[in-house]
């Protein structure tokens, strides 16, 4: 197995649905959770690109874990998320997943998504939360 890159660690959140999906890895950037993932053979398509569904998880949980620790509220619901695929990765790249958070506050969250291979940018997604009011 390929050596993780510097500050990565195993994701601290599990669950049926992520450890199908992962394994996922986590590193800090000032306030933002970065995702960072491995490509597998399992990851990918027929055609050996990683599959787009994936980069789209990829997406919708690093706009999601970062709108979380942003807003400082239990989660929102992707109401929409838009995704641009400008490349492609294959078995063995890394893939960096980073969130650029506009609004976590309030009913409605807005989040942009940048996922990359080394310097290359594969994904630009854009996401739109409802974020619930809190059950009293």
């Amino acid at each position: 197995m390929l050596a993780l890159p510097e500050g990565y660690v195993p994701f601290h959140r599990s669950g049926p649905f992520l450890d199908l999906v992962g394994p996922l890895y986590e590193r800090l950037d000032g306030d933002s959770l970065l995702l960072g993932l491995r490509v597998e053979d399992r990851h990918c398509n027929r055609r050996g690109f990683v599959h787009g569904g994936l980069l789209v998880t990829l997406a919708d949980l690093v706009l999601g874990y970062n709108l979380v620790r942003r807003g400082g509220n239990g989660g929102g619901i992707t109401v929409n998320l838009s995704t641009d695929f400008a490349g492609s990765a294959r078995p063995g790249d890394w893939l960096e997943a980073r969130a650029d958070v506009q609004k976590a506050s309030g009913s409605v969250a807005f989040a942009n998504c940048y996922i990359c291979v080394g310097e290359r940018r594969i994904v630009r997604a854009s996401g739109i939360f409802h974020i619930p009011a809190p059950r009293s």
